[in-house]
């Protein structure tokens, strides 16, 4: 008998059925105050996982595009393709082939990409029980995202049946073996994704290939780049103010797990719809925003494109590439492509600081001079050093030290202590200086 004969729907007399079964705990579950709600649906799943019976039929899938594979032993795989010419925003798909791996080698801070393209690559973003990570929590959908023939494909594994998680897993790694993709691509993968997926994996004694593929994950780089020009570096938030894409009906995370744990309840697939449609739009999201940050190093070679905000992400990608020369050069431009004071200041601190590292003492000064009166306790501090250590002015250190306490008094503890064992030790300079003077 096949997997499918196997799940009729059936329910022999005397028996109840999974829908009844799983309502009835849920009521039973809902009752008890002592619990949170996270434990309340974990407890819900757990009886999800053991019922024997398949959910109730889906009806097929709104989107006219979207196929899916029949059920197979309590799972779904969705399938979607995007032509080359597809838009997500203002980008192209086709756009990820004009990538080099030097770019994706310098976003990754990964050497390996260096040889590396897109067109190999597989973009990943799962769905969870939970969004906070941990052994109990399931990836219920396993968004999948790849170039094919110039297409950008997106596949994702459904798990309508929890009892079903090893068979599609097992399924998973066949596809994933099948097209043996070059390195991975996320959104705060390494933090969330790829370890709840390996503990699945390892959970059914499986191989977890992808922890050994070269690794964008593009949370960090993104950060790098515009969380000085954007209030929030999400994914949605980045697609609509980066891209320009239109995401305003899409459900926020929050709502994912429970939707989910609905679904479990109720058979009704309605209610994950939008889940599977949430997962797509975060898979486009992820490929659009790369393409975007590359967008910024190429242009880079040409400096006269950017503004001073790409300028200051591009720095800070070179910076933590260990390119501090150009680094250098690239805030130094910004600060003549009208960013606002408090940036600019900022920057102005590090530029101070790369200064006094090559010994350009005359740049580093009047930095710090134009930025103590504006409450900046670190000039201070660089003041007071430069004019003790360096001059051997010991006057104008006390009063550099002294201008510093009085700022620091109520709003810094380790600035107060620095700024009164530089006075004590000052004074007493000061007090030998003049004994040996008369």
């Amino acid at each position: 008998m096949g997997d499918e004969d196997k799940h009729t729907g059936e329910t022999k007399p005397g028996q109840k059925s999974r829908d009844e079964l799983i309502r009835g705990s849920w009521t039973s579950i809902k009752s008890q105050d002592s619990l949170s709600l996270k434990e309340k649906l974990e407890k819900l799943l757990t009886i999800a996982r053991e019922a024997k019976k398949a959910p109730r039929e889906p009806a097929a899938a709104k989107n006219d595009q979207k196929g899916f594979f029949p059920s197979i032993s309590g799972f779904r795989v969705f399938e979607n393709r995007f032509p080359a010419e597809f838009s997500f925003g203002r980008v192209r798909l086709a756009s990820a082939e004009k990538i080099g791996g030097e770019v994706l080698a310098l976003l990754s801070r990964d050497d390996s990409f260096k040889e590396l393209s897109l067109n190999s690559a597989l973009f990943l973003d799962l769905e969870t029980t939970g969004l906070s990570g941990g052994v109990g929590v399931i990836p219920f959908l396993i968004g999948l995202g790849f170039y094919d023939r110039g297409n950008f494909e997106v596949r994702q594994f459904f798990l309508g049946e929890p009892a079903a998680e090893e068979a599609m897993l097992v399924e998973l790694d066949r596809f994933l073996r099948s097209l043996a993709f070059s390195s991975i691509i996320t959104f705060n993968g390494k933090g969330f994704d790829l370890p709840i997926l390996e503990t699945r994996f390892t959970l059914y004694r499986l191989p977890f290939d992808l922890s050994r593929r070269p690794h964008l994950d593009f949370i960090y780089p993104a950060r790098q780049l515009w969380k000085h020009r954007h209030e929030s570096c999400r994914l949605c938030h980045l697609a609509q103010q980066v891209l320009g894409a239109d995401r305003l009906d899409d459900i926020p995370s929050s709502e994912v797990p429970v939707r989910y744990f609905n679904y479990l309840r109720s058979g009704d697939f309605s209610w994950v719809e939008p889940v599977i449609e949430h997962n797509q739009q975060d898979l486009l999201s992820l490929l659009g925003v790369v393409v975007a940050g590359a967008e910024v190093l190429t242009a880079g070679m040409g400096v006269a494109e950017l503004d001073g905000f790409d300028l200051v992400g591009l720095a800070r990608i070179m910076e933590a590439a260990g390119k501090l020369e150009t680094s250098r050069e690239l805030l130094e431009k910004a600060l003549n492509r009208g960013i606002p004071e408090p940036l600019a200041q900022g920057i102005k601190q590090k530029l101070a600081w790369y200064w006094k590292k090559k010994r350009q003492w005359e740049k580093a000064i009047q930095v710090w001079e134009e930025l103590a009166p504006a409450g900046k306790l670190a000039c201070y501090r660089e003041l007071a050093m430069f004019y003790e250590h360096r001059l051997k002015d010991y006057e104008r250190a006390r009063e550099l030290a002294a201008s510093g306490l009085e700022l620091a008094a109520g709003r810094s503890r380790s600035y107060e202590q620095d700024f009164l064992r530089r006075l004590d030790r000052l004074n007493d300079k000061i007090r030998r200086q003049r004994l040996m003077s008369g």
